[in-house]
């Protein structure tokens, strides 16, 4: 799949998508949807009488659950398939969901969310490959920014779902958890039945050799590897360290719900609407950008903390968010291999996912250096992600700026 992308439709590129692919869509909003452990946890085990000090290792350890079951799902899906891969991590996730309700002991809890968390992104990078593999390479921006789009809207959504389902339960956390659980063993009943087996899905899949330590050799790939670490890191600050600063500096906290409602709002309402257009321009020039209007936002943060500051730096980097995160997420399947797709992907979401858990504690501890001054030091990971996105996409056939060739791991 070669060539200059196709400007498509929104309402084109969904309608002419195969049957799979509204299928892993649909999959993509249930599962955030239904995602209710990691925003419930914590009052979860409060409410059960355990610590807060449980609380928050139970909330460490599912981080880590997650970051595992990405790599996990990296390494097994290239060999069991999508299809297999969903419908055993979907049916273990809600089987341990709906299993922490009974567990007598603080230690089975644990082991549970570690588990569930693990199952519940075991699937992602094969669900993810597949999406690249049914889809022509000009439609995977569009098709990606649909992808997001359901994660976005479903992790908009959970909460207030959860949030209803706890006063329907009588304040209590039955029916979140077997709610949850409930979703995703239909999401694997119905992906067993529409999803296609993996020698359809991609014939040159069937032997897989070298996996990750053959992705290692992608240097370039590796360059846009570390650049997703850094831009995690970056990125998550909104949600960490921007709170800190907000409250040091004395502005209600009214402002900063405003503008974490506001980066939602913009990217549900017009990522899709955006990518119409970006979607045809080179994918050096989209990466670029988006990451630099990132750091700019990000950046501007560090001017003198008032309410239009805040509100304003959160649009710059929203909007960079809008322009850049489709093709982020479509880079590594277009760059990879057909045989190692899920590795480039998994790979992908491993740097990205550990980016954003170690953003936090980073931070957080250089804002108890610089205080208020931390945003431009924050964002030199946007710099620095820029620069390696740049280098790395520079030269491969994803440019179009140059001819089409043939991307060699070996490289």
């Amino acid at each position: 799949m070669t060539g200059r992308p196709e400007r498509a439709s929104v309402v084109a590129a969904f309608r002419e998508a195969p049957p799979a692919v509204k299928t892993l869509l649909a999959g993509v909003f249930i599962n955030r949807l239904s995602g209710f452990l990691n925003i419930f946890l914590v009052l979860f085990l409060l409410s059960s009488g355990y610590g807060e000090e449980q609380a928050a290792l139970a909330v460490g350890v599912y981080g880590v659950g997650g970051i595992a079951g990405v790599l996990a799902g990296g390494v097994l899906s290239a060999r069991i398939g999508a299809r297999t891969a969903t419908v055993i991590s979907m049916s273990s996730a809600g089987v341990l969901m709906a299993s922490m309700l009974y567990l007598p002991s603080y230690g089975l809890i644990l082991i549970a969310v570690a588990l569930a968390s693990m199952a519940a992104q075991f699937y992602r990078p094969a669900s993810a490959a597949l999406l690249s593999d049914l889809v022509s390479e000009g439609r995977q921006v569009m098709i990606f920014a649909m992808y997001r789009f359901c994660l976005n809207l479903g992790a908009t959504v959970a909460p207030l779902l959860g949030f209803g389902l706890y006063h329907l339960g009588g304040d209590r956390y039955g029916m979140v958890f077997w709610c949850e659980a409930v979703v995703a063993v239909a999401y694997a009943l119905l992906a067993g039945f529409t999803l296609p087996g993996r020698h359809d899905a991609q014939k040159t899949e069937v032997v897989v050799r070298g996996g990750y330590r053959e992705m290692l050799r992608d240097r370039k790939y590796l360059l846009y590897l570390v650049a997703m670490f850094c831009q995690g890191a970056v990125y998550v600050q909104y949600l960490s360290t921007l709170p800190l600063d907000v409250q040091a500096s004395g502005i209600p906290v009214l402002w900063y719900t405003l503008a974490v409602a506001l980066n939602g709002l913009m990217v549900i309402a017009f990522e899709l609407v955006v990518t119409k257009h970006t979607q045809a321009w080179p994918i050096r020039l989209t990466l670029g950008l988006g990451l630099a209007l990132i750091g700019t936002g990000v950046a501007a943060y560090g001017l003198p903390a008032v309410p239009a500051v805040i509100l304003g730096a959160t649009l710059v980097w929203s909007l960079g968010e809008i322009v850049g995160g489709p093709a982020t997420f479509a880079y590594p399947g277009i760059r990879a291999p057909a045989r190692l797709k899920t590795q480039y992907i998994g790979a992908f979401q491993l740097m990205l996912s550990s980016g954003t858990a170690a953003g936090p504690v980073l931070g957080a501890w250089l804002f108890l250096r610089f205080g208020h001054h931390v945003w431009p030091v924050l964002a030199i990971g946007s710099v620095l992600a820029t620069g390696l996105t740049v280098l790395a996409v520079r030269g491969d056939r994803t440019d179009p700026e140059l001819a089409p060739v043939a991307v060699d791991a070996h490289a």
